[in-house]
Order: C-alpha cells, then sequence, then structure tokens
C-alpha cells in the first residue's frame, strides 16, 4: 500500500525538503577542481550534525551493498552512474559528478539528487546528458497528479530518454519516501501510460531518471557500492522529492 500523508504532514516535510536542498546546493558550489570526494561528504556530515538531522545512508546495507555504506552522501564520478561511495579521490575541472543525498529531519526524510561538470565547462555530450536528465525529470513531475497512474511517471521519464537516444535501465529508480527512504512504491525510469496504481493526493515519490552514454547495463565496482557504465561511458543523475496534492505538484526539495 502507498501511505498517503495529510496536509499537516506535508507541512511538517517541508523543513527536510529545505535543509536537503539547501545542502546540495552548498555542495554544488564546493565541489570544485582540487576538493576531494571525501571532504565534500565531510561538509554534508557537518551540516546533518549542524541541523540535528540524521543521514539515511551511512548505516545503510541493503542486499546489493557489500556493507553499511559508511558516508552520508552519494558522489558518482564520469563512469559512475549511481552509489558513488566518496574515496580520496582530488576532482579535476572536466569531471561530471552526481551529487545524492538523503537525510531524516524531525521524523521525515527528502531525497535529491544533481548533477554537475566541474569547472562549469560541459562538453556538448555531457550538455546533453545533463539536460536529458533534467527534462525527464521535470516531465515525470508534471504527471505526478492526483488522478493518474504510477505508469505515467515511468512512461513521461523513458519517453523522454529514449527521445534522446539514450538506453533505460530499469533496475533502479524512483521510490515512495515519507519516514524511511524507501518506501512503496517504486517508480521505474520507463514504464507503460495508464497502468498501476492512481495517484492520490498526499503520496509522497522521489523521483530519479539516470541516464548513462551509451549503455544501460551497470556493473558494481570493487568498493561494493559504485555502480559503473559497463563501457566506461559517462552517467548523469537527478532527482527531487515530489508530493501529490490536489493541484500542481510539490516539490520539496527545489533549490532557488
Amino acid at each position: 500500500m502507498i501511505p498517503r500523508h495529510s496536509a499537516n504532514t506535508v507541512q511538517a516535510m517541508r523543513p527536510v525538503g529545505s535543509f536537503v536542498a539547501a545542502t546540495l546546493a552548498e555542495l554544488k558550489q564546493h565541489a570544485t577542481a582540487g576538493v576531494t570526494l571525501l571532504e565534500l561528504d565531510a561538509l554534508a556530515h557537518q551540516r546533518i550534525t549542524e541541523a540535528g538531522a540524521q543521514s539515511c545512508y551511512i548505516d545503510y546495507h541493503p542486499s546489493f551493498g557489500a556493507s553499511p555504506f559508511g558516508k552520508v552522501l552519494c558522489t558518482s564520478v564520469n563512469d559512475a552512474a549511481l552509489h558513488g561511495l566518496p574515496h580520496d579521490y582530488t576532482l579535476v575541472n572536466g569531471d561530471l559528478l552526481s551529487l545524492d543525498f538523503a537525510v531524516t529531519l524531525k521524523g521525515w526524510v527528502a531525497d535529491s539528487a544533481l548533477t554537475l561538470v566541474v569547472g562549469g565547462n560541459p562538453t556538448p555530450s555531457d550538455t546533453k546528458l545533463i539536460d536529458t536528465c533534467e527534462k525527464a525529470l521535470r516531465a515525470g513531475i508534471a504527471q505526478a497528479r492526483s488522478g493518474n497512474r504510477l505508469g505515467d511517471i515511468s512512461h513521461a521519464i523513458g519517453q523522454v530518454s529514449r527521445a534522446a537516444g539514450y538506453a533505460v535501465n530499469t533496475d533502479f529508480g524512483g521510490h515512495g519516501v515519507g519516514r524511511t527512504m524507501h518506501e512503496d512504491p517504486s517508480i521505474p525510469n520507463d514504464g507503460e501510460p495508464g497502468r498501476g496504481p492512481k495517484l492520490k493526493p498526499g503520496m509522497v515519490f522521489a523521483i530519479e531518471p539516470w541516464l548513462m552514454e551509451t549503455t544501460a547495463d551497470v556493473y558494481t565496482d570493487e568498493d561494493g557500492w559504485t555502480l559503473k557504465s559497463v563501457d566506461g561511458s559517462r552517467s548523469a543523475h537527478v532527482e527531487h522529492t515530489v508530493v501529490i496534492t490536489e493541484g500542481e505538484p510539490l516539490v520539496l526539495t527545489a533549490r532557488d
């Protein structure tokens, strides 16, 4: 069953959405050449402590992870697509970096991700990859409306991705979010429109397109966590936490 939350509960979720958004915006500014992934993770950890929040990642140990994650931020660089485990890598200009961040604050969770090019000078292929992910995210959010079906979100994401020439991996995608980071339902990044549960006010989803340039297949790095493209192609990943309302979708993790 997909949880539904009252208007008062949704109001109580706003602070964690704002915190996640603000922290990601700060991390984006700090992700410059010469900075290490561990330094970014330490900054995120510092902000979590200051806010009295709790990381959703540090003790996270699902079946596909080799051990508890142990860090508070996912840092996926270049051919790393998802679940990038921070390590002592120093960023250089031109790196394609995805940051994924989820915390609990006052009992509620928000989850969001962004992708950037270190140094701010993307290649045309990087620009297309990031722009397509962001366009797919906007398309998915646009379908997150009361009365639609869950498959409408998946289909919108897949349609944008495939139209741009990318293959879509449906093994990892969006999910429900609320008291915990991963709740029902699973939201694949491609699917059939008009299928699946009907969307109703109070449902809260993390919608998260991710794409690799020339493949849809990944393998797990030797660190036991980081998922990388099988052909070494670069990847982008974006995500927002979204509430179904009576009208327009509410993006709790919107970054101003």
